[in-house]
């Protein structure tokens, strides 16, 4: 709580820099004369807070937007992303990204470049609540009736190391009306290996602080045969993507009206990391399916908003790191990761559902509480409650039950402990609630701070906060 306050506080506090002109107008029969952007605005927050595992983390991030001469506010001729942070335990953001809808003329661009190195990416095991969540193994409690002291193994134990390369470029053009046609091409470098418990132990005098040296699940999972030779430490693959959308949305970054949907295809090749060997077994195609709506309550202060979206495995065979990667056929976000966390299911751990397919929902009531200016700078504050929902479609084969069985108990562990091999378990939806805090400056630069909280224990603890720029959809 107090690391999150204090992040907060930063970025409260963070530092704006403009050079624009400003000028007022009507922007619609519903909403007040208001203030318009000109020119270039710039925006800066510091990226500042610790973990006791990651350790302290010091950056930057900024946005750069180009408004030309206000016409089109609150959307934007040109949009430059920027950050970089990295912590004392090699855990980091390195990001550029580049939209616009007029560097090519009646076509959006979008250019993403990011390495994403994580040294404790969780891993909760395949098919949702097929894999048993066992808090104690992970979290340690003085208090015995809390938590059974003596069940603890590692703050490790749901985690590996990923470092994710990211290079991707996206093109949309129009069709007729709102209808738009869209392409992509990019490329996913996924590095994975346990979790360096030296690296993590390094600078640490006490023993009792330190990680002891024992197997995670990543590596069980791989001793059991679940995870194969040729994804245990990940690939590298190309991908394209094609499809259309749907798009009537009145603006883009808080949408009080409209639809927006999409609808495409992914074909993705694989290449292990030794030397771009070959990896052919994890070709594949998938389907994905997303539709939101936004209806006004209020005029634009009040607003009802809802995602229904779905990823499928249509052929082929997916590597288990890559089934938590949402495709999206415009990368907004640093990561969109899913299904749990901050950027599909707030409140419910982080990728805890590993599977070929699933659906999910998030449905939200968004409301505007206060505008105010500070300097030149037009900012408004609002609240979000929300519900996220999400359940599996397509399990993840995990082969012959009995012979898991006898290689967990051989491994000298109790399969019970780890799995509930009940079909019924695994297509029981996932489900969390919260409440959302918006400060927008300028329509467009969004900070949002949410907390949630899963409604099922096996999903995680009570109180989750995230701490993101924009709304979720």
């Amino acid at each position: 709580m107090k690391k999150i306050l204090f992040t907060i506080l930063i970025l409260i506090l963070s530092i704006s820099i403009f050079a624009q002109n400003d000028s007022i107008a009507l922007v619609s029969d519903t909403v007040p004369a208001k203030k318009i952007k000109k020119g270039w605005t710039f925006g800066a927050l510091p990226s500042v807070a610790f973990d006791a595992d990651l350790g302290f983390q010091g950056g930057i991030l900024g946005n750069i937007y180009y408004y030309g001469d206000g016409s089109i506010y609150p959307e934007y001729i040109h949009n430059f992303y920027v950050e970089a942070a990295y912590t004392t335990k090699h855990c980091g953001i390195f990001r550029f990204f580049y939209d616009s809808k007029f560097l090519i003329p009646n076509h959006r661009l979008t250019i993403d470049a990011s390495y994403l190195p994580d040294a404790m990416c969780d891993f909760y095991g395949f098919n949702g609540y097929q894999s048993i969540y066992n808090q104690s193994w992970h979290k340690w409690k003085k208090d015995p009736t809390k938590m059974d002291p003596t069940a603890y193994k590692t703050r490790a134990f749901y985690k590996y190391k990923r470092d994710l390369i990211r290079v991707a470029g996206d093109l949309e053009g129009n069709i007729s009306g709102h209808w738009k046609w869209n392409v992509g091409v990019g490329v996913l470098g996924y590095l994975l290996d346990e979790v360096n418990i030296e690296m993590l132990n390094k600078g640490k005098k006490d023993e009792s602080k330190k990680l002891p040296d024992v197997d995670g699940l990543y590596q069980k999972y791989i001793n059991w045969g679940l995870i194969g030779e040729n994804e245990q430490n990940g690939g590298w693959h190309p991908y394209i993507h094609a499809g259309f959308t749907y798009d009537s949305r009145d603006k883009r970054a808080n949408p009080s009206r409209g639809i927006y949907t999409d609808a495409f295809l992914s074909y993705s090749a694989a290449f292990n990391s030794k030397a771009f060997g070959n990896q052919a077994e994890y070709n594949n195609l998938r389907f994905n399916f997303n539709f939101r709506h936004y209806v006004p309550i209020y005029k634009d202060r009040v607003t009802f908003a809802y995602r229904i979206g779905t990823q499928n495995l249509l052929a082929g065979k997916s590597p288990f790191y890559a089934n938590t990667y949402l495709q999206t056929l415009f990368l907004q976000r640093v990561l969109y990761e899913g299904l749990g966390g901050g950027n599909s299911l707030r409140g419910i751990m982080r990728n805890r559902i590993n599977a070929d397919g699933y659906l999910f929902a998030n449905i939200e009531f968004r409301a505007k509480i206060c505008h105010f200016d500070i300097g030149k700078q037009h900012f408004y504050i609002g609240v979000n409650p929300f519900f996220d929902f999400g359940m599996i479609t397509q399990g993840i084969d995990l082969g012959d039950v009995e012979k898991l069985k006898s290689k967990i108990i051989a491994g000298g562990d109790n399969p019970d402990d780890y799995f509930n091999f009940d079909k019924k378990a695994l297509y029981r939806p996932h489900m969390s609630a919260g409440l959302g805090l918006k400060i927008a400056m300028n329509e467009n630069f969004i900070l949002s701070v949410d907390w949630a909280a899963a409604l099922d224990k096996q999903d995680g603890k009570l109180s989750n906060f995230y701490i993101k720029m924009g709304y979720l959809f």
